[in-house]
């Protein structure tokens, strides 16, 4: 999601809108009478007096630190099946020895030289707002001068992430500010695919960790700099939002210098940074002598159009609580749009009657679905939990999986949605709920698979690979999951014929999560997997902390159009984007 600030020429265009608002509304407002529209206009008048009279945080500042970081370094790729190779003198090599070296490696160049090792560039974006422990996705490419024919199988060795930057012939590092490891999630389709790269790209879903905070906050606008100024929106601010910090409730903003305040993020908004930042910018930092009671009766009718009603709803949420009674009307409205965002506004007011009106959003308006699951997820009690069970029957992928992530991240204990963890590899999700069955596998946050429904049969006659070393054979109701690996002895693991249970399987025998997902997409792409299968099916803008390979997170949902029922797309072509990051 870009955030772009408000400025004065944005605010301008709000207050026609709201003026053309008035205008068209005038006529049931004072009746056809010229001397009734004489006696109104003093009202209208008062009101332009007011908008004109109001200043917001916007007008005097803007966002800042919103932008993603990108870390990145040379890193060791092991555990090939020959495909690696001995990587050409360059900045990276030298870069590569230099850390093996330093961490006790011996002989380094004799292991860049063996086939089951690759070098890579690997990097991984620190998302604003971000927190010491926090994960993030880590992307593997390998560079185009080396002979490495596939990373297929591989394991990325713990790599510190930094800032980098090429200067001359050598690469320069800042401060380490992540670290990344673990099993390399690539293309699975082994031949024929049309982008042959892929095979030498991949990610660790989930697989960084920040060694750092991400400070946002507030950068004055250079014509209004000064200590006063900054101190009265650091005031302002505080007046609207607090957060517990170490243990104590205090401020959310901090004016640091003449020309910054820094800002915490409260939890509410801990998973939606943009709307946070929108609403601190429409904080009233002057307000006329009319008052606050004044300025709701204004933001009341301009919640009433759907032209100004999102503009509305956001400064009302600013307000506070003073402002629910309005948004409450705004809920009852019969334009959707403005039921919609009234409803949001609500949310993160913790109000939770606004759930029945978001889940009606997420279901109906495929716009609002982000924001409406984003909501929703805010309103931790029974109201909004049962609004989110209801969207684990949709028809839709993207809302069953936001309804889940939702759900997830309010209570991971929870028994719907606790689930299983297969030893290192991946959590499993057996959801007993109603709907289409749907397999969902993710490529981003964290090794999960998520089944909705508890029946997934697999066809009889099925034969696929797992990874380099285990194969699936099913016949009739039974599967056979057997791992063969040079100089150790054959497994065999006989499981029921559903795809839960074969992956359940498949890391019982030793498998990891990419394996369990290369089995997955191979039985789709045969027809042998009964239910539909999906991948990455977020709604776009889901994570308020910005997307960073959001264009290759929706060509990656080639295998899941979202709305357009049952997929059978080939997991060929779906396999083939996987790498585009």
């Amino acid at each position: 999601m870009r955030l772009q600030p408000l400025i004065p020429r944005r605010r301008a265009n709000a207050r026609w809108a709201s003026w053309l608002c008035l205008a068209a509304a005038l006529p049931s407002i004072v009746g056809c009478a010229g001397s009734a529209i004489r006696s109104q206009s003093p009202e209208i008048e008062a009101l332009a007096k007011l908008e004109a009279g109001t200043k917001l945080v916007g007008d005097y500042a803007a966002p800042s630190g919103m932008g993603a970081k990108r870390i990145e370094r040379a890193a060791l790729i092991t555990g090939l099946a020959n495909t690696g190779s001995d990587p050409p003198p360059g900045p990276q090599r030298q870069t590569l020895l230099g850390d093996m070296q330093s961490r006790g490696v011996v002989e380094p160049n004799r292991l860049l030289a063996s086939p089951s090792t690759s070098l890579a560039w690997v990097h991984g974006y620190l998302p604003p707002g971000c927190r010491k422990g926090d994960r993030f996705d880590v992307y593997i490419e390998v560079p185009p001068d080396n002979d490495t024919t596939s990373i297929a199988g591989g394991w990325l060795m713990e790599t510190r992430l930094a800032e980098m930057a090429l200067v001359g012939n050598a690469i320069r590092d800042g401060h380490e500010l992540g670290v990344a490891l673990g099993p390399l999630l690539v293309d699975p389709v082994a031949e024929g695919t049309r982008d042959s790269k892929s095979k030498v790209r991949g990610r660790v879903p989930g697989g960084g960790v920040a060694l750092v905070d991400r400070e946002v906050g507030l950068a004055l606008r250079p014509e209004h700099r000064s200590f006063a100024m900054s101190k009265r929106i650091g005031d302002w601010i505080n007046r609207r939002f607090h957060a517990v910090v170490r243990g104590t409730k205090r401020g959310v903003a901090t004016p640091k210098t003449d020309r910054y305040v820094a800002l915490d993020v409260p939890t509410v908004y801990r998973h939606n940074l943009p709307r946070f930042m929108r609403v601190v910018q429409c904080v009233a930092v002057i307000e006329p002598p009319e008052g606050r009671h004044s300025r709701l009766q204004l933001l009341a009718r301009q919640l009433s159009d759907p032209v100004t009603a999102p503009a509305a709803a956001l400064r009302l949420e600013a307000i506070g609580k003073e402002a629910v009674p309005v948004l409450r009307q705004g809920v009852d409205s019969k334009d959707a749009t403005i039921r919609f965002v009234a409803a949001e506004a609500l949310a993160y007011l913790g109000e939770s009657t606004a759930a029945t009106r978001l889940a009606e959003a997420a279901t109906t308006l495929r716009s609002a679905r982000p924001a409406a699951l984003a909501a929703l997820g805010v309103l931790d009690d029974a109201h909004g939990m049962d609004a989110l069970r209801s969207l684990l029957a949709s028809p839709s992928a993207e809302t069953r999986y936001g309804a889940f992530r939702a759900l997830w991240r309010m209570d991971p204990e929870g028994p719907l949605v606790r689930g299983e963890r297969l030893g290192d590899a991946c959590a499993m999700h057996v959801l007993d709920v109603k709907g289409p069955p749907l397999v969902h596998v993710t490529r981003s946050h964290r090794p999960e698979i998520v089944f909705f429904g508890t029946d997934h049969p697999l066809a009889d006659g099925l034969r696929a690979e797992a990874g380099p070393a285990i194969v699936v054979v099913v016949d009739g109701s039974a599967a056979r999951v057997s791992r063969f690996a040079a100089g150790e002895a054959d497994q065999v693991i006989d499981a029921p014929a559903t795809a839960d249970e074969v992956v359940r399987a498949i890391i019982e025998a030793g498998g990891d999560y990419p394996d369990a997902v290369q089995f997955l997409q191979q039985a789709s792409a045969r027809q042998a997997l009964g239910s539909r299968l999906a991948c990455d099916a977020l709604p776009s803008e889901w994570d308020g902390r910005g997307d960073i390979h959001e264009e290759a997170s929706r060509r990656s949902r080639d295998i899941s159009t979202d709305d357009a029922g049952d997929t059978t797309a080939s997991a060929r072509d779906a396999a083939a984007t996987d790498g585009s990051s």
